[in-house]
């Protein structure tokens, strides 16, 4: 049979299964955004809860309707010097058939465009965290437009699009540790180099309000992880997609571990942040390597991703950046740990036959992945900084301070997460039956 030619016997047919599998991914991913802002929005205070809570929301809705009309196109269209890709038949969505494969696979082009979306819609929201408190809601919503289609569209295209650079060069990278998480990350640091701290930074306490609200957005976080991971395989009919699921639960609870870990030997207590912190570093480092490594490997990664990132998160405090809730010291190095771990744990015997440097590869492997992390990194960071310098000197990208000291959720969305109004206040005399004798706050006024 001549090279090229595909016999249509030899075609892959529809797989019900595997459509339906990607539908229930996709929702699993979708879920994740608000997902992320309750995590988000509970280690905020109060008096930012709801802004926090938006800034990730409306990432759902301007970064659909830019999918729909040049996003698809634009990451995973015909490429054009590795750099971008482009398909006519994808601006709109509108020159695709019903049954029309994806490539390679048994599912559907619609099925596959909608996961991918999940995907553009989550990465600009990781990034909001690292920018609590201060910035304009109208502000944001331009960047998470520009930024979608400057850096997240070309860099998706880079390392999953056919003849992007990174997919060329042989970069693993299962579901976004390089095009999501070290994506985001960098961007939160360009982005914070222009803006600048917070008023009151490494003054003022600036608590998580509601640790419940962040266990609730990371357990809802960890659930819609093993969509965006198993789900990347785009069915399971060779198992790699159930390694990758394993891997996921593996890798997180080692990560958890390990930074409670740390946290106890550091700071002499375990905590539900830590916990939380942790479980969520685990998934970002699994995410590129899990259907690479075997699961005493993932075990590996995933300890090592919690004590890396649970170290760097204090960084912000010596260099004096002010990544509000952590989104370099868990994505960023989360990310990069994660991908370069795929050049010494990958055995061959998942995904590809790739081997790392622990299982006979050498260095080659482990080389790709460096070039594939500096690349993003660099492109991420400047172009991001980049953007965040023209909009903060054109429309502005901060409130006013007083805005940010009285809190920003009044001002620009006119709303406060908590309304006590009908909940009484002030203080009053307890009046109902006398209390015993030996009442320590007998005759005494209590707040209600």
């Amino acid at each position: 049979m001549p090279p090229g030619i595909t016999l249509a016997a030899d075609a892959p047919a529809l797989s019900a299964a595997n459509t339906g599998f990607m539908l229930i991914c996709s929702a699993l991913v979708m879920l994740m955004t608000p997902a992320l802002a309750f995590f988000y929005g509970g280690m905020v205070r109060v008096k930012s809860t709801l802004n926090m809570l938006m800034m990730s929301f409306i990432s759902l809705g301007i970064v659909t309707v830019l999918w729909v009309l040049y996003g698809f196109s634009m990451a995973f269209g015909t490429d054009t010097g590795g750099l971008i890709g482009w398909s006519s038949d994808y601006v709109g969505l509108s020159g695709i058939g019903l049954t029309e494969l994806w490539d390679g696979y048994t599912v559907p082009v619609y099925v596959f465009a909608v996961f991918q979306l999940m995907f553009a819609v989550l990465t600009p929201a990781l990034i909001s965290g690292a920018l609590a408190d201060r910035v304009k809601f109208g502000a944001w919503a331009l960047f998470v437009a520009l930024w979608a289609t400057v850096v997240y569209f070309p860099v998706a295209h880079w390392v999953w699009g056919t003849g992007g650079w990174a997919f060329e060069m042989g970069v693993i990278d299962f579901a976004g540790g390089t095009a999501v998480h070290i994506n985001a990350g960098a961007a939160a640091l360009g982005v914070i180099l222009v803006i600048g701290k917070r008023v009151g930074f490494k003054k003022d306490p600036m608590r998580p309000h509601s640790l419940p609200l962040v266990m609730l957005g990371a357990g809802l976080l960890w659930f819609g992880w093993f969509g965006f991971n198993a789900g990347s395989w785009l069915g399971n009919d060779d198992g790699v997609g159930a390694l990758m699921f394993l891997n996921t639960q593996v890798a997180t609870a080692a990560a958890m571990l390990a930074w409670l870990l740390y946290e106890k030997i550091r700071h002499g207590a375990f905590t539900t942040l830590g916990a939380a912190s942790g479980a969520v570093a685990g998934l970002v480092a699994i995410t590129p390597a899990g259907g690479s490594s075997s699961p005493l490997g993932s075990l590996a990664i995933g300890a090592i991703a919690g004590l890396l990132c649970a170290m760097a998160v204090g960084l912000k405090y010596r260099f004096g950046y002010d990544d509000s809730l952590d989104v370099i010291g868990v994505h960023l190095v989360g990310g990069i740990a994660g991908s370069v771990l795929v050049g010494f744990f990958a055995t061959g015997g998942g995904q590809s036959e790739v081997k790392g440097l622990l299982y006979g590869g050498g260095l080659d492997q482990l080389w790709k992945q460096l070039a594939g992390v500096g690349g993003v990194l660099a492109y991420s960071l400047v172009a991001s900084a980049v953007l965040a310098f023209l909009l903060d000197r054109t429309i502005g990208m901060r409130v006013a301070e007083d805005v940010e000291v009285s809190g920003i959720d009044q001002t620009e969305h006119a709303e406060t997460a908590y309304d006590f109004s009908g909940a009484g206040g002030g203080t009053v005399t307890r009046a109902a039956a006398p209390l015993p004798v030996n009442d320590p706050v007998r005759n005494k006024k209590v707040d209600a």
